[in-house]
């Protein structure tokens, strides 16, 4: 069993930059891969980007890539979403989640066993 928490959303104006965390309950965080997903509202969950055990494979949306970036400190239980270039449509709560580190890294949140409750971002035009 995760817990996962997130924190860090927040307003920032267009072009502005947040980072999001997320903080993992338990002695097992290492073995899961991360991911992080979005969902404004009206709109299905989407895929973000997700993170290898190590950090070493990472794999992006094409909406997100070059601006955004997933970190993990497996020492500190937390992985870590660096959002640079924030544009309007960025706009949407924010989803980390935990996968058992099975075969290829995943981009469907029905591939996740575990999630965190959401953190906000509003991004002003």
């Amino acid at each position: 069993q995760v817990q996962l928490v997130e924190s860090g959303g927040g307003l920032v104006q267009a072009g502005g930059s947040l980072r999001l965390s997320c903080a993992a309950s338990g002695r097992t965080f290492s073995s899961y891969y991360m991911g992080w997903f979005r969902q404004a509202p009206g709109k299905e969950r989407e895929f973000v980007a997700a993170i290898s055990l190590t950090g070493r494979s990472t794999t992006y949306a094409n909406s997100v890539k070059g601006r955004f970036t997933i970190s993990r400190d497996n020492a500190k239980n937390t992985v870590y979403l660096q959002m640079n270039s924030l544009k309007p449509e960025d706009m949407a709560v924010y989803y980390c989640a935990a996968d058992r580190a099975i075969g290829a890294l995943k981009i469907t949140p029905r591939e996740y066993d575990y999630w965190g409750q959401g953190t906000q971002v509003t991004v002003s035009s």
